[in-house]
């Protein structure tokens, strides 16, 4: 049976507050609780959103290095190249040096269900926890037998 979206963010939205270390007032990572209404925020980003697409997280470096995780996609910006997929079916591949003191930010990857792979911002430290477990969340509840 597949989830509703608003039931896909609010498992994910608890996951990343179960595991992410309070303040949440991180440099560039972030999540969107219900009261906000993020997609306002994305109006002028070059993003198309369903009607019922929820956005999760988001790593906002500058307006060409980014990453937003909605209930239907994972968006990367990576040096003005924009690359996009769905993530049911996805892994998770790696995390970059998301534990990284020097680094303020890393790059993961997703491989997605048509092999091709999907590089994603990661704010190390502890903001790390928004963008990792936003998006390991999303692909083990969107798992199609």
């Amino acid at each position: 049976m597949k989830k509703s979206d608003q039931s896909l963010y609010n498992i994910c939205i608890a996951s990343i507050k179960r595991k992410t270390i309070k303040p949440y007032d991180f440099k560039w990572a972030q999540f969107y609780d219900s009261d906000s209404n993020p997609k306002l925020l994305f109006q002028n980003f070059p993003i198309d959103f369903e009607k019922e697409e929820l956005i999760i997280c988001s790593v906002i470096i500058d307006s060409d290095n980014y990453s937003i995780l909605t209930t239907r996609k994972l968006v990367t910006n990576n040096k003005g190249n924009i690359e996009f997929g769905n993530l049911i079916n996805a892994k998770n591949k790696w995390y970059g040096e998301f534990k990284s003191k020097t680094d303020q930010y890393a790059l993961g990857e997703v491989e997605l269900v048509t092999g091709e792979r999907l590089p994603y911002f990661i704010e190390t430290d502890k903001a790390s926890m928004i963008m990792i477990y936003g998006i390991n969340t999303l692909i083990d509840i969107t798992k199609e037998p």
